[in-house]
């Protein structure tokens, strides 16, 4: 049986085979709620020929919801739309896959599982001691223990998993930045940041070369390209500035620093997780599209580790839509 895995975000759908085939697109679902259908079917429409369909999300926590069981319920009924002929198979936080209808009737094992499908599939690169998965995407982080390839985390739900430093909710493109620092280094000085939305991390991690230009990407704070021109301007209206006196070396510092407010976060996340453990991390395996941060932050805390990354192991698509691929996985394997 041919199957696909959809992971469903709430501003980016995910789509893979587990083979040689991933996919990721841009969909505000906050604001679009009621055409995921037709995101999703134009999404199927690129994909391989598949018989079956496994789904994973973390879109139900979209705020166009009230809760997160009615957002579970609203996208698995999207899925149901876009692909009528196709068998569907739903994963939960428990590692079981079962029919839509059984996550409709229950369906907050299903909310934000993709986290556990991911650890259980790169759990085969390590079959014995101590490892962390950190995988790092657009909007959060996760950081995962695993014993012996076998994922241990000390929480499930998304707030569980906030309380045990397992989910860092700060990623590599959809972060505002004054979340991540009060102030920044500007000209010899310290300023303050403006508490406002004018830039996000996509803009510093353009400005430091780790991601690439995309003047068709809109999707930013103030709707202009996503290129390092426009990402300095953006990041000069955090210190209330522009770009007649905010030039390339001042973006470059501003983004250095947030950048490394960003790792010491994420580090002190990796040493509450690794400590919790009852020996000394041996492995950690880093993925997303963030795998550049991941590398950072980890080395900082265990410079010796043994590090794996997902894109060398199974390519770079593979490893920005980690999930998607490990649920396809995962599919062809234990469904019937």
């Amino acid at each position: 049986m041919k199957w696909l895995a959809l992971d469903i975000g709430g501003a980016n759908l995910k789509i893979a085979n587990g083979d040689d085939f991933a996919a990721s697109q841009p969909f505000p679902l906050w604001q679009k709620s009621s055409h995921l259908h037709k995101a999703l079917e134009r999404l199927l429409k690129t994909a391989p020929a598949s018989d079956a369909l496994a789904v994973t999300m973390t879109g139900e926590l979209a705020d166009c919801y009230r809760t997160k069981a009615e957002g579970v319920r609203h996208i698995l009924s999207e899925v149901q739309r876009a692909a009528t002929d196709s068998r569907i198979c739903v994963y939960r936080n428990d590692g079981q896959f079962v029919s839509t209808a059984t996550a409709i009737d229950d369906p907050l094992p299903v909310a934000a599982a993709n986290w556990h499908a991911l650890a259980r599939f790169v759990g085969r690169f390590i079959e014995t001691g101590l490892a962390l998965l950190i995988d790092i995407g657009s909007t959060t982080t996760d950081i995962i223990p695993l014993n012996d390839g076998n994922p241990v985390p000390a929480g499930f739900t998304d707030t569980e998993r906030l309380i045990a430093g397992e989910l860092v909710y700060a990623g590599i493109t959809r972060t505002p930045i004054a979340t991540l620092a009060a102030n920044v280094p500007y000209r010899g000085q310290q300023c303050g940041l403006a508490r406002e939305c004018f830039a996000r991390t996509a803009d510093v991690y353009l400005t430091l070369g780790e991601l690439p230009e995309n003047e068709a990407d809109l999707d930013t704070p103030d709707g202009r390209p996503a290129t390092k021109t426009a990402a300095r301007r953006r990041l000069a209206r955090m210190i209330c500035a522009d770009e007649e006196n905010f030039d390339h070396q001042d973006a470059f510092q501003m983004a250095n620093a947030i950048s490394q407010q960003q790792s010491h976060l994420l580090t002190a996340a990796i040493e509450k997780v690794a400590g919790r453990q009852s020996a000394q991390i041996e492995t950690a395996i880093i993925s997303g599209s963030g795998e550049f941060l991941a590398r950072k932050a980890v080395l900082e805390v265990h410079p010796a580790i043994r590090l794996l990354a997902l894109s060398e192991l199974s390519g770079t698509e593979t490893s920005h839509c980690g999930a998607a691929h490990a649920l396809a996985v995962l599919a062809r394997e234990e469904c019937l």
